[in-house]
């Protein structure tokens, strides 16, 4: 009885049409679509760090001929949540912002427009040291975020689910 429902698991598993992203390894439709986008530099050091990081999930450094184009631009904003009775700052939200477009080069077609974002919250502490080294923690795990958040809409469009 057991096997019974095993394999009507799978049967029904594999009618439901859901199919892996990455299908075909490092020569499947994705993977090949992915390693054909070259990123655009990005103003600022949030700029360089997202696009390090896109670089690095996309598999684009030094791509021989690139398909499309990423352009992205950044909005990095820092602010001050928790005002003490002494008006000072003891909690910080920094917020990191794409816009970005994915280019077909041959055409000059845009083929994505889109924003991604991520946001932290940052504890002020009395060591100023201590503050700004949180505050740049923050934003390489709000660039890492951002990045995944943008390969991943690339993916899903470059593979015709958008």
């Amino acid at each position: 009885m057991r096997a019974f429902f095993v394999s009507l698991s799978a049967l029904l598993l594999t009618a439901c049409g859901l199919s892996p992203m990455y299908a075909g390894g490092g020569d499947g439709v994705v993977a090949r679509g992915l390693a054909a986008v070259d990123v655009a530099p990005i103003e600022g050091q949030a700029g360089w760090l997202v696009r390090n990081a896109l670089n690095d999930r996309l598999g684009a450094a030094g791509a021989a001929s690139p398909q499309y184009r990423l352009d992205v631009r950044l909005d990095d904003q820092l602010e001050g949540l928790a005002i003490l009775r002494d008006d000072t700052v003891s909690r910080e939200r920094r917020t990191l912002r794409a816009r970005y477009q994915l280019i077909d080069l041959a055409n000059g077609e845009i083929v994505l427009d889109a924003t991604a974002g991520s946001d932290a919250g940052i504890d002020v502490v009395s060591s100023e040291y201590a503050t700004i080294a949180a505050e740049q923690t923050a934003l390489e795990n709000l660039a890492e975020d951002v990045a995944q958040r943008i390969v991943t809409r690339v993916a899903l469009t470059l593979r015709g689910e958008s």
